[in-house]
């Protein structure tokens, strides 16, 4: 199989090492679009502080950590080595899929556009004024829904690498771009609702996010676990290792098996945890709005139940 396009010659490399696949070989495609995204992302902020706005630096930190997690698995020798091991390709996956989505979307992109897009004025449509239109728009609707996002987060897994259409995209460096920009936006489209930071179609309670999250989850555990009991190679691309690799197929599987088993396990704890400072936060801003309508009408509420306890005491008597 010809991987030449990406930048190296594949017939002939040595063993991987950490050091090696952390090599810089620059992706054109997504050292571009990292870049972009940066530069956007850094544009809107600095936008945003010219005029006395606040924007968290947590927000720019966590967007600046998403761009990064895709440009070390995409830019580096990473991306060379996945495409002749299928361990690495699975650090790949994993990574573009359930870790940068989150790093994004708890940079909340989508709300910092909003606030950084002026408004086109009355009876006028800018870019501003369509964005809003596609976040309520019936596209957004269903591609959000947990009835769409949880076949296709599990579809990605089971349909693409039990199938020959995995073989078919890694024949080409187009098929490969193609295939890890799907993984990064099944992950998005999974993770945006149960994140539940930027404004979308749907908003779930944060038991509901909890239980839409367990319930992609456990695949990719399974998934793994399937790759690492099977005895024999079960994908194609990665059956015939090059020697100067010096790894057998089946070993080379059963690794990637076990990365995707115990990666599944990361993203949960970092959601959760999203999820119960949200929580908790959410949780607090609602004591204290309590609190200020409580000092507006001196109580009312309280001295209404007492009121009414006073009086079923009086009764008793």
């Amino acid at each position: 199989m010809d991987h030449s396009g990406h930048g190296m010659d594949m017939m002939d490399m040595p063993p991987f090492t950490l050091g090696r696949g952390l090599e810089w070989s620059g992706d054109p495609f997504f050292t571009t679009a990292c870049a972009v995204g940066l530069a956007l992302y850094g544009w809107a902020v600095v936008r945003l502080w010219r005029r006395g706005d606040k924007w968290p630096v947590s927000r720019v930190v966590s967007f600046t950590l998403g761009v990064l997690s895709i440009a070390l698995v995409m830019c580096t020798k990473l991306n060379d080595y996945g495409m002749v091991m299928f361990s690495v390709h699975m650090v790949q996956h994993m990574v573009i899929s359930m870790l940068s989505p989150i790093l994004l979307l708890l940079g909340a992109p989508v709300s910092l556009t909003l606030r950084a897009l002026p408004a086109a004025g009355r009876g006028r449509k800018g870019p501003r004024e369509w964005l809003v239109m596609l976040l309520h728009s019936r596209y957004m609707r269903i591609i959000t829904h947990p009835v769409f996002t949880i076949p296709m987060f599990i579809a990605s897994l089971y349909g693409l690498y039990f199938t020959p259409l995995f073989d078919f995209l890694m024949e080409s460096r187009t098929g490969h771009i193609a295939m890890m920009i799907h993984f990064l936006a099944v992950g998005l489209v999974f993770f945006w609702p149960i994140m539940g930071v930027d404004p979308g179609p749907h908003r779930p309670g944060y038991v509901m996010r909890m239980l839409e999250l367990f319930a992609g989850m456990p695949f990719h555990a399974f998934f793994g676990i399937a790759l690492m009991m099977s005895s024999e190679p079960m994908i194609k691309t990665y059956e015939h290792p090059m020697a100067s690799l010096g790894i057998d197929a089946l070993d080379d599987q059963q690794a990637g098996g076990g990365i995707a088993w115990a990666f599944s396990e990361i993203p949960s704890v970092v959601v959760l945890l999203a999820l119960a400072f949200q929580w908790y936060r959410s949780e607090q801003r609602q004591a204290r709005r309590t609190d200020r309508q409580a000092d507006r009408d001196g109580d009312k509420e309280l001295a209404a139940y007492n009121a009414y306890l006073a009086s079923l005491q009086a009764r008793g008597r």
